[in-house]
């Protein structure tokens, strides 16, 4: 009698265990969690830095400065995102990101999630997010030779490519014959107002062999629905591409941006800005960077270009060393900086940084 209650004992554990080993297996096919990030770090420079007084007027006096970077080849990030097969072809997912600076642990900004947050579904007929994200500007990341480095596409814009978006709902269809489309409207969510703080953009792609075109216009609206200032609220239009021959990747593109409302009447409030660029990867492991921007500001406000060069080591599929090295030069009024710090009005500016990205 006594064996037999051990045996029956023995038959419900292990009934209990494999409906445990059931249930996770079913758990692991159904939800996939991935947890990702990237740690960005180095050193930097920059001459003929403007310097100012307690006041934060300009003294007229340069100097250098050398600085711990963080961030200069990309953003230090930790994220987690995950995929659920919904049967049909659909699937739900969701994606949650947070960048920092390595130099200091600081994140960039106050939320949890500072880059994205976002929920959404996949299917045969595109995808669908509501949340967190990029502007769709950032899309001119694949027309920059450097891959929006600190020295990119950004500086002569003074990071108006750059933007994050709230409140976002975003639209990407499939791809058809090579192309494929993102529309994202980030609602303002403002009383009595559709426009009041509203971000919107489209990005169209076109891809065949190695040849890639890009096509991006979006809008940024003050909190009073207007176009005031050329680099924070403004019209911008991107268009460009790149093409692929073996180990060589050449780039181009332009970008007009305006800012119509634009208050001052001296104030610029138009941008006609262009670039050129190639990447050659030397061994699978090292690639070389040259490229070449050029803006131009009305009103008289002056223009600047930026020439960069540098190159990327890869001492593994995670680990990578960068260096870049950039001069700017200014004329007019413009003072475009190499990096955060700029130059006085129509001087020269050269900097430069290296570092260690590793990515999990």
């Amino acid at each position: 009698m006594q064996q037999k209650k051990i045996k029956l004992q023995c038959m419900r554990a292990a009934a209990v265990t494999m409906l445990i080993g059931a249930a996770c297996a079913q758990a692991q096919a159904q939800t996939n969690v991935t947890i990702y990030g990237r740690v960005d770090a180095g050193i930097d420079y920059q001459s003929s830095v403007a310097l100012k007084d307690a006041n934060g007027n300009l003294t007229g006096q340069t100097g250098s400065k050398w600085a711990a970077s963080g961030n200069q080849w990309g953003t230090s990030m930790i994220g987690f995102k995950g995929t659920e097969d919904l049967g049909g072809g659909l699937s739900a997912f969701f994606l949650l990101e947070s960048g920092f600076d390595a130099r200091n642990g600081t994140t960039n900004g106050s939320a949890l999630f500072n880059r994205r947050s976002y929920v959404g579904l996949n299917g045969s007929a595109g995808s669908i997010k509501f949340g967190k994200n990029l502007f769709i500007v950032n899309d001119i990341w694949n027309l920059d030779p450097t891959g929006q480095q600190f020295m990119s596409t950004q500086n002569l814009v003074k990071g108006r490519n750059w933007p994050g978006a709230n409140n976002v709902i975003e639209y990407q269809t499939p791809t058809w014959g090579g192309f494929n489309a993102t529309v994202q409207t980030s609602l303002g969510e403002q009383a009595g107002s559709t426009k009041n703080g509203r971000k919107d953009g489209i990005s169209l792609l076109y891809s065949t062999g190695g040849l890639e075109l890009r096509a991006i216009y979006d809008v940024i609206r003050d909190a009073n629905g207007r176009y005031t200032d050329v680099y924070s609220a403004s019209k911008d239009l991107i268009v460009g591409g790149t093409f692929t021959v073996d180990q060589l990747k050449l780039f181009a593109g332009y970008e007009n941006v305006s800012a119509p409302d634009t208050a001052a009447a001296t104030a610029p409030d138009k941008i006609n800005h262009y670039w050129i660029g190639a990447n050659y990867a030397v061994t699978p492991a090292l690639t070389l960077i040259g490229a070449a921007y050029h803006a131009k500001l009305n009103h008289d406000a002056g223009s600047g270009s930026l020439f960069v060069a540098g190159a990327n080591y890869n001492l593994s599929k995670r680990t990578l060393l960068y260096v870049a090295v950039g001069t700017m030069r200014n004329k007019g009024n413009a003072n475009f900086g190499t990096e955060f710090d700029s130059p006085l009005p129509g001087h020269a500016q050269n900097g430069g940084y290296a570092g260690i990205s590793h990515s999990f």
